[in-house]
Order: C-alpha cells, then structure tokens, then sequence
C-alpha cells in the first residue's frame, strides 16, 4: 500500500464521518434541438459526503467572492474529476463551481476542494 492510498482512505474516513450530504452532478452536452436552438444537457448525479465552510476574508479576489462556500470532497468519492461546468446540490440549492483545487501525493490526487458560488 503507497502513501498516495493511505491518504486516500484517511481522507475519505474523516470525511465520511465529519461531511455532510450532497450531490455533485456531472454536467456534459447533449443533443442539439434544431426547432428552438439550444443544446440539451445530460447530467449524472453523485451522492457523497463533503465538508462544507465559508471561505476566508484572505481568500476573496477577483474570482472568488464574499460569500462563496469551500466543498472539500474526497477524491475516492467522486465519479470523475470535478470541472466548472459541473454543479453542487447542498440542501436543494444548485451551485456553481467556480475554482477546483486538487491536493496530491505522487500525482495521485487525495482530496478536491471546490470553490462555489449559490
């Protein structure tokens, strides 16, 4: 067993234990309807735990705002790498993900951290 592993069960334990519910939906595109045109989406959704705050005053810049929230989610947990066009259901409320952080080990990735914005 790597280390990469290790940090993978650790990480995914003390977030099963300490997140909450909620539900990352994959977002990609559909189909093209010639009648009104627009592109349908298809989304898959995922219910995992993840460990949900505020981000700090520090953290705020042009991109990141008052306001937004920081969803840490295990790596482990997820169905495929989080994008921003994927969204968050946290208690029925969509979000937006604005920025993904990815923290590894031995290019193996542990945790992912997403900035996002209801």
């Amino acid at each position: 067993m790597t280390l990469a592993t290790s940090l993978q069960k650790a990480a995914q334990r003390a977030i099963k234990k300490l997140g909450g519910e909620v539900t990352v939906q994959t977002v990609s595109g559909g189909s093209y309807d010639t009648a009104t045109g627009q592109i349908s989406e298809n989304i898959s959704s995922n219910g995992i735990k993840g460990v949900l705050q505020d981000v700090s005053v520090r953290e705020v810049n042009e991109l990141i705002q008052s306001g937004d929230k920081q969803l840490t989610i295990a790596a482990a947990d997820a169905a495929a790498v989080p994008t921003t066009q994927d969204r968050v259901l946290i208690s029925g409320v969509s979000h937006e993900i604005i920025k993904i952080s990815t923290i590894e080990q031995d290019n193996e990735p542990i945790t992912y951290e997403l900035i996002l914005r209801g």
